[in-house]
């Protein structure tokens, strides 16, 4: 049985960080955030972005992080830039995207649901993901941060007789015996199926019992 659990640890940001908000035409005044798509080229360099309402930029200078290790592909990240002109944006900083796609749940061994927050969901314009502003506790064990697991099953995929479908997905979660001390927010994406269904239905395990959402892409 392979690890469909993906390692979830709190954002990671490269780059210049913004201490305070500017007024006016200040130096962080234009940057705006985005999750994005991150297209790297064969020198394993970022060098462009497709933003989630489907806006592409070339980026001024390539950009580079330790957790870029495959050439020629795409990351998912959260980045803050600042437009040049409609076809060009200067990085400020970015983080990658933990991204999950839906897996049928008979092929989890263990099907966790430690409870979570869910501070906020919503579909991307370009209808590619679902994503997720999650609330995640947590706390350091002998002073390291222990990831939290998360994963995504699909119970099933229902076919009306009109021929509408809805996909019912449930978000897995394992605490791993982090403490929580504190509390942090973590975007995480789902990858949407091709061809779409009509519904994509969410359950998951919040601190305030069970939470269900449906969403029309």
């Amino acid at each position: 049985m392979r690890r469909l659990l993906l390692g979830l640890l709190l954002t990671t940001v490269v780059g210049c960080e913004i201490d305070s908000y500017e007024k006016g035409e200040g130096r962080y005044s234009l940057t705006q955030a985005d999750l994005c798509e991150l297209h790297v080229d064969a020198r394993q360099q970022g060098v462009s972005i497709v933003t989630d309402e489907g806006a592409s930029y070339q980026l001024t200078s390539p950009v580079t992080a330790q957790w870029i290790a495959t050439p020629d592909t795409t990351y998912r990240v959260l980045m803050y830039y600042n437009k040049v002109d409609e076809t060009h944006a200067k990085t400020v900083s970015l983080g990658t995207v933990v991204t999950l796609q839906p897996v049928a749940h008979w092929r989890f061994k263990e099907q966790p649901q430690d409870p979570l927050g869910l501070e906020s969901a919503w579909l991307a314009t370009t209808r590619r993901y679902l994503n997720m502003g999650l609330l995640v506790k947590t706390g350091r064990i002998n002073d390291e941060e222990l990831p939290h697991n998360i994963g995504l099953a699909q119970d099933t995929v229902y076919r009306y007789e009109d021929g509408r479908s809805a996909a019912y997905y449930r978000l897995l979660h394992s605490q791993n015996g982090i403490p929580e001390y504190y509390t942090n927010r973590r975007y995480v994406s789902i990858l949407l199926p091709t061809p779409l269904p009509d519904t994509v239905v969410l359950t998951m395990e919040t601190y305030e019992g069970r939470l269900q959402r449906r969403f029309i892409p």
